[in-house]
């Protein structure tokens, strides 16, 4: 039989861990002292148990990380069920994901088990499966920086049906043929090392940025064996930054551009890196242990998800930047939270009723 763990309590440690994550405490020491502060309302949010700095770094240091990757994934599937029915491009298919990984950087003096030999610095890496249908986290894992990213391939979950967009680092023949016998599609950037022989061409229109739509063969032994079976070949030309790009797929039945618009949506999972790098607490860390690293990051993925559950569910129209920055000053408020971000009248709308109102008042007679 489980007993309860003394002290803090793993739901008090998600909520002060989550508090600093959305008003942006620099350490535990700051919230710690806020939530002192505001001893009357803690009780309002959740909290039940003592919060010292000394038992939320105990915790952060010894109960274990997995426990913050738990609630992430049950906040993943809720945030899944929420955005489900959300429009999404015609041309594109419903069920599409774009994966990639994020080196969090670390100071070696501070973090010396996260050396990483490429920089000569500490680090860890965040892989992340995004969801194209409103831009979720659908799953996610930390490992050491020197992780190749397409072993990454053998941990994700793989529906049938639904396709997978990566960059080069993750063509891996093998692998990618694991994901195409389990009824999966895949649009992956080649690499030049990849020796192709060109079965049969398509006509493309050059005007849209296409260079070639290809059914090939791959030529090397070892490709061969890892995988036996053609693939389709695209070639676009991007204009804006001069570049020229390859994509191999084993989707046939798609047209050619929604091929190139498929591996442009792709852009959307570095945005999310680029976002809750600067708008979450993952460049200064509240402890310096492997296990207390890992709970900060997933608990600033939780606070992301729970931003994005509550945009939905309360049919907010702000953008998630906005509702950050409204909840991190206003969080102790005891308000209805569609009431504290319900959009501000405007002021001309503000200035008619003033002049309507002025029009009602009787006049001053001399």
């Amino acid at each position: 039989m489980l007993r309860r763990p003394r002290g803090l309590s793993a739901y008090d440690q998600f909520l002060a861990l989550v508090f600093g994550q959305l008003t942006y405490r620099e350490s535990l020491r700051d919230i710690v002292c806020c939530l002192r502060a505001k001893g009357s309302c803690i009780y309002h949010m959740g909290f039940r148990g003592r919060i010292t700095r000394t038992n939320l770094a105990y915790a952060n240091h010894h109960r274990p990380w997995q426990v913050f990757q738990a609630a992430t994934q049950v906040l993943m599937r809720r945030a899944a069920r929420l955005y489900q029915d959300d429009p999404l491009d015609p041309d594109l298919p419903k069920v599409a994901y774009a994966l990639d990984s994020s080196i969090i950087a670390l100071s070696l003096d501070l973090f010396p088990w996260g050396f990483y030999v490429r920089s000569g610095h500490a680090a860890m890496k965040l892989h992340l499966m995004l969801s194209l249908q409103g831009n979720l986290p659908a799953w996610a894992a930390l490992t050491e920086a020197h992780f190749p990213d397409m072993k990454v391939l053998d941990e994700i979950p793989v529906l049938a049906g639904a396709y997978y967009v990566m960059d080069r680092g993750y063509v891996d023949l093998l692998r990618l043929f694991r994901l195409h016998r389990a009824g999966a599609f895949f649009v992956v950037r080649n690499r030049r090392d990849v020796k192709l022989s060109v079965v049969s061409s398509r006509p493309v229109d050059k005007s849209t940025g296409l260079r070639c739509d290809q059914t090939v063969c791959l030529t090397s032994n070892w490709s061969v064996r890892s995988y036996p079976e053609y693939l389709r070949r695209v070639v676009l030309y991007d204009a804006q930054n001069d570049l020229r790009l390859e994509l191999l797929t084993n989707q046939f039945e798609l047209p050619s551009l929604a091929i190139a618009q498929l591996y442009h949506h792709r852009w959307q999972i570095e945005l999310f890196f680029k976002w809750i790098k600067q708008h979450l607490r993952l460049r200064a860390f509240y402890g310096r242990s492997q296990n207390a690293v890992r709970t900060q990051v997933w608990s600033a993925i939780c606070a992301y998800l729970m931003v994005a559950i509550m945009k939905k569910r309360l049919k907010i129209r702000k953008t998630l930047n906005e509702m950050l920055q409204i909840v991190s000053v206003s969080i102790f408020e005891q308000l209805p939270l569609e009431q504290l971000l319900a959009s501000p009248p405007d002021l001309l709308t503000l200035t008619n009723a003033q002049l309507s109102l002025q029009n009602l008042l009787p006049l001053n007679h001399q």
